[in-house]
């Protein structure tokens, strides 16, 4: 309605982009509701990956939207328009700008709770939306008091290239989901987990990897413990790692652990002051990094 108004090529783009949030809301709903499925024969790990594509085709809807917004400022500077009633439709933006950011900060709020790609991308682009609307309003205010109109196609361009940028992101983002691109920042959180409740029975931990599927976390490892222990033992070793890691990353989480028993050369990183069957004597304890713990990796 605003850019019928004031035929503003600058409100095209905020128009443009409010269009590819209700489509990209469309689209969320349904990853959700797929990547929601419980697992099946065709699906062992679970429907997450589901939320990857929907960011993917978000991202690019919205890089899309920035295109054609590029096109059309371009357009407007080589054959202006005369803008009509700036004030109706500043005021108009302005109410959009309120509403999607209030949207955006509680998708986001509940993209972090429940580990939703699908929320969070979506709520970054109602957030990124809201700055790029106020961006539009002062470009709106000053040709509304200094009658410049070329500001209107200039304005238009500069966010049309905002919107490619901030599609590139998301787009970028769900690609790594979904070529199971590293993600170093859920590793070290888990590794500085680990570090800071290790237990004395916990001599070594190796071979560690994390897979997200959505909000689920699939976890598996090598668990060194003494070699004397029992099933039984190891089993409660086992109990007290997958205990740390849900109370830390939330109950949607998978976890397979292969334990080993320790070797000779373990004493020296061993600190169980209690064993009887030490070989040689306790020299340092090496604290777990993303570089001593090989083959540790993240499958997003």
């Amino acid at each position: 309605m605003a850019y019928f108004l004031t035929h503003s090529v600058a409100i095209l783009t905020d128009a443009l982009e409010s269009t590819v949030n209700v489509t990209a809301g469309f689209i969320g709903l349904y990853s959700l509701y797929v990547a929601a499925k419980p697992r099946d024969e065709n699906h062992p790990y679970g429907h997450g990956k589901a939320e990857f594509l929907s960011a993917a085709v978000e991202g690019t809807l919205i890089g899309v939207a920035g295109l054609i917004i590029i096109y059309e400022a371009v357009d407007n500077l080589l054959h202006p328009r005369p803008l009509q009633k700036l004030d109706y439709g500043i005021i108009l933006v302005a109410l959009t700008a309120i509403i999607n950011f209030s949207m955006g900060y509680y998708s986001i709020k509940r993209g972090h709770k429940n580990n939703s790609l699908a929320l969070i991308a979506s709520g970054k682009h109602l957030q990124s939306d809201t700055w790029s609307t106020l961006g539009i309003i002062v470009g709106l205010a000053l040709i509304y008091f200094t009658g410049i109109s070329w500001l209107d196609g200039a304005v238009a361009m500069l966010f049309g290239f905002i919107l490619i940028f901030t599609g590139y992101r998301i787009l970028r983002q769900s690609i790594a989901g979904i070529m199971d691109e590293a993600d170093k920042e859920l590793l070290m959180k888990m590794v500085e987990v680990l570090n800071n409740h290790r237990r004395e029975n916990w001599i070594d931990l190796h071979n560690l990897r994390v897979i997200k599927y959505g909000g689920q976390l699939h976890v598996d490892c090598h668990l060194t413990v003494p070699w004397y222990f029992n099933v039984h033992e190891a089993h409660r070793e086992i109990d007290q790692l997958s205990s740390l890691i849900r109370r830390e990353f939330g109950h949607t989480l998978e976890l397979f652990v292969h334990s080993d028993p320790c070797l000779d050369f373990s004493c020296s990183i061993c600190t169980k002051k209690d064993c009887t069957v030490r070989k040689k004597p306790f020299e340092k304890q090496l604290p777990w990094t993303l570089d001593n713990l090989p083959w540790i990796r993240n499958i997003s």
